[in-house]
């Protein structure tokens, strides 16, 4: 268990009236505990929140007027880690629960139909279970060469798979793709962790049903997962999307800090939730 502090701060430039959907908060999960948090938004903005109930990921919505706008989050939470059985096995598809069985299909970003005779050549013969998610994780550390600006918001797994180049949302795309070529239900997990090297940003991973549970996994080895504050939980990067825009706007600043701390003990009223505060003026 240990203490981030997270913070997401983004100024935008607004030519035309827009609406605005962000997934920054840290999620409501079993794994994970916000002790404090604080959302600024620009004055004049009205803010609507709502969380998805099946993943427990939180959104805020909200229209803005032309002008400049700042959004700025910032939240301590506390991370549990559960310790993982190298023995896990694979769940036959007939015993893979209702709530996860749609993990299992391709998606837009993962194509796991198009990748699925690829999967079988590399992975096929590898003994079922968690060591041959294990050996996706490695193939594809080993094989997809890290690159930043290397790829786009169009970019699907299987331009991955031809190109060998990607960011670690494209890295994780990969692996949820060979998985479900498999049949292993696997899904994309967005947050924040502290990295090594900057810049900090977003950090995408993803985590595959095996042995009944859900276990991460990070192709990019730059941040152990047991450390990341997760945001959000989906299909593919579409259901995650850290800021979505309907309108004329430019994103002209984002900055991500992340600050671990030694484990600390928290109150028992719960996590102090600060309310919405106005920064800025619109």
């Amino acid at each position: 268990m240990h203490v981030s502090t997270v913070e997401t701060v983004l100024e935008y430039e607004i030519k035309a009236p827009a609406h605005f959907c962000f997934n920054l908060e840290a999620a409501n999960c079993p794994t994970q505990k916000i002790l404090s948090e604080r959302l600024a938004v620009s004055s004049g903005v009205k803010v609507r929140s709502f969380t998805d109930e099946g993943s427990g990921n939180r959104f805020f919505r909200f229209d803005a007027s032309p002008g400049v706008l700042l959004v700025d989050y910032k939240a301590d939470v506390e991370v549990y880690s559960e310790p993982v059985d190298e023995h896990l096995p694979e769940s036959p598809v007939s015993e893979i629960p209702d709530s996860v069985f749609h993990y299992l299909m391709p998606t837009r970003y993962c194509e796991s139909d198009v990748l699925a005779c690829a999967a079988q050549q590399i992975f096929g013969r590898e003994e079922p279970g968690i060591g041959r998610v294990r050996k996706i994780v490695k193939w594809i550390h080993d094989s997809i060469r890290y690159q930043p600006g290397s790829t786009d918001s169009t970019t699907t797994a299987q331009d991955v798979f031809v190109r060998r180049v990607g960011v670690c949302r494209d890295f994780a795309h990969l692996g949820i793709t060979m998985c479900r070529a498999l049949n292993i239900p696997a899904r994309l997990v967005v947050g924040y962790v502290w990295f090594d090297e900057p810049p900090q940003d977003f950090h995408a991973i993803f985590e595959a049903w095996i042995g009944g549970r859900w276990v991460l996994f990070d192709a990019t080895g730059m941040a152990p997962v047991d450390r990341l504050v997760r945001i959000g939980t989906g299909r593919d990067a579409k259901d995650v999307a850290f800021s979505t825009f309907y309108g004329a706007v430019t994103m002209t600043r984002k900055e991500i800090m992340v600050t671990e701390h030694e484990p600390r003990v928290t109150p028992d009223s719960g996590p102090e939730i600060v309310e919405l505060a106005a920064v800025g003026a619109v």
